[in-house]
Order: C-alpha cells, then sequence, then structure tokens
C-alpha cells in the first residue's frame, strides 16, 4: 500500500474522531462532517472516488430524515470569487475564461428550476415553513486582493493554502464592506482559484473533498456559507462526464456549487435534513446525472437558455435521484 493510500486510511479513521461532541449526527456515523475553525461544523462534498466508500453511500437509499432545525425558506445568493494574481508561493494563478461567466449563470437561474423544485418537499417546524424555490443571485464580488500567508498545507496544491478561519474571514470582510447581511435567506458562496487549496479540521481539497458548506456566528442570525475550491475535472468529476459549457473546469465547480448550495437550503446547520447515516440531499446523488436531454446529450439541466450538467438531487416522494422535483 502507497504513503498516499495509508495517510487518506488514517484521515477516514481520524474523522470520527473530530466530529464534535453533542452533534446532532451519533459520534463517529457520518464521514462528511467536521469541526470548524469557528466551533461549528461543516459537511463536506466527497471526492469522486470517495463515494462508494465513505458513509455508507454506496448502501444509503434514504431517506432524508427531518432532525428539527431550520431549512432556508428562499436562497440570496452572494457570490464571491476570490481571484488574486498570485499563490502565496509566487506562482500565478487565476480562472478559466468562461469561470465567473458559468458559475453566475447558474447561480443566477438555481432558483425557480428543477433542482430548486425538489426542494420543496423540505421543511421545518418551527416556525412553520417549506423551502420557497424563490431567491436570486442577489450580488457578486470579485475580490483580487492577495491571499494570506497560508495558514495549511494542502499536498495537492503546493503553491497555497487557506484554512476554514481564512475562508470565514475573507466572507466576513466582504459582507463589511459590501453590506451584506446573515439571516437565514442569505448564503455566501465563495470560489477560489487555480492552485489554492483549503483544510478543515485536518482533511483538505482535492485529497478529502472538493467542497463544502457550513455556517457561522449565531444559530439565530448564521452566517450560511460554502466553500468553492476551483474546479477539478480529476478528483471532482466523474470521468467522461459532458462538459455543455465547453469548458470542463467551469462545469465541474458549477455541479459542486449546486450540490453544496442545494444542501444548504435543505440543511443550513447541518441539523435539519439528513439520513440515517448522516447523509445529505446531495450526498446521495453525488456524481449522478441521469438523463441528459440537452444540448445534443451534452446537459441534463436547460434553465434560461443555458445548459448545466449538475448532479440530481434526493426526492423523499421517489425514494431516489432526481433532476425534476415533485
Amino acid at each position: 500500500m502507497n504513503l498516499f493510500k495509508r495517510s487518506r486510511q488514517a484521515v477516514i479513521a481520524l474523522a470520527s474522531i473530530t466530529l464534535l461532541t453533542g452533534s446532532a449526527y451519533a459520534q463517529g456515523t457520518s464521514r462528511l462532517q467536521f469541526a470548524s475553525d469557528s466551533g461549528g461544523q461543516v459537511h463536506i462534498m466527497p471526492l469522486a472516488s470517495d463515494t462508494p466508500t465513505l458513509s455508507n453511500l454506496a448502501v444509503d437509499n434514504g431517506p432524508l430524515i427531518y432532525n428539527g432545525g431550520p431549512i432556508m425558506p428562499s436562497a440570496n445568493i452572494y457570490a464571491i470569487f476570490w481571484i488574486p494574481n498570485k499563490l502565496q508561493d509566487g506562482s500565478a494563478t487565476g480562472v478559466s475564461s468562461n469561470y465567473v461567466p458559468i458559475e453566475t449563470a447558474m447561480l443566477s437561474n438555481y432558483a425557480g428550476h428543477g433542482l430548486g423544485a425538489n426542494n420543496t418537499q423540505y421543511n421545518q417546524s418551527t416556525p412553520a415553513a417549506y423551502v420557497s424555490n424563490k431567491g436570486s443571485l442577489a450580488a457578486t464580488y470579485t475580490d483580487t486582493s492577495p491571499y494570506p500567508a497560508s495558514g495549511c498545507t494542502d499536498s495537492a496544491t503546493p503553491g497555497g493554502c487557506i484554512t476554514d478561519a481564512q475562508i470565514q474571514s475573507e466572507v466576513s470582510k466582504v459582507m463589511k464592506k459590501k453590506h451584506w447581511k446573515a439571516g437565514f435567506n442569505n448564503i455566501f458562496m465563495l470560489f477560489t482559484s487555480s492552485g489554492e487549496g483549503s483544510c478543515v479540521s485536518g482533511v483538505c481539497a482535492y485529497t478529502y473533498f472538493c467542497a463544502y458548506h457550513g455556517f457561522f456566528g449565531s444559530a439565530s442570525n448564521p452566517v450560511i456559507y460554502s466553500n468553492e475550491p476551483y474546479g477539478d475535472t480529476v478528483n471532482c468529476q466523474k470521468s467522461g462526464t459532458p462538459s455543455p459549457n465547453g469548458d470542463a473546469i467551469a462545469d465541474t465547480a458549477a455541479t459542486a456549487a449546486s450540490h453544496e448550495l442545494t444542501e444548504a437550503i435543505t440543511d443550513p446547520e447541518l441539523n435539519a435534513w439528513y439520513t440515517s447515516q448522516g447523509n445529505e440531499i446531495g450526498d446521495l446523488c453525488a456524481y449522478k446525472y441521469g438523463t441528459n436531454g440537452w444540448d445534443g446529450a451534452l446537459a441534463n439541466q436547460m434553465w434560461a437558455g443555458n445548459n448545466f450538467e449538475l448532479q440530481e438531487e434526493f426526492d423523499n416522494h421517489a425514494s431516489g435521484c432526481v433532476q425534476v422535483g415533485p
């Protein structure tokens, strides 16, 4: 067994130890939830190669169970693109030419379309509310300021790495600058550029996760956020998946962003909707795309004239993964 495999097994074993005591998840149940740097928790999107093994995903057939926490009644999305000129080691960084347009097009059209419609079956008890499938891309901001000194080491990205605390700090900085507000109807999605890694609770981008979501601040007025590392077509996409926009990196990032957005809507504080195994709505359908009925079989979603290849999401009514909800 090579060193990478041994280290992966060690990290997986560590996962059951690092879950926060008192979590709604049973200790050791979820391999996808980790302590955040602010004392809360985050829930990760696994690598494509790990979906058969992590958290019993190969045999977890649902259903999603309500555990008493809040949902996001609507989703106003604030996208932050952190794109400096250089990584921490001085090497160049950036994004593909279509990266920002593809991500913003997907986020702009998420509400009111197929995947968003599926969310409307999920609710909260106090105060009584269902997901509405309403919202918008409320604002975007491109930050070209330098990355801070690396606070972690991600073996997949030797040029630089930021911690969860540094991610939260960037979100807070932009919120203050742009006068954006916290709350259950707002989510802040941070997209980073090529070669920039990130780690939380000892696990890192591209070697354990592709993205994650969580919250910080007050539980009654949370900052709901997601970490969206640069698209990785090797570790964060299934081989042979088509690229409807001719930019495989951006298309890979779009499906990861839809995964995290859907999970944040249905489980923003990680205590609402998940299975008995601790898996969320997107985990059960990660890297599953269904039928490609658009753009010459290159896309499974067409929203307002824009084509996307986005993973399906779990439907409790259908007891399976769907492209369009009830």
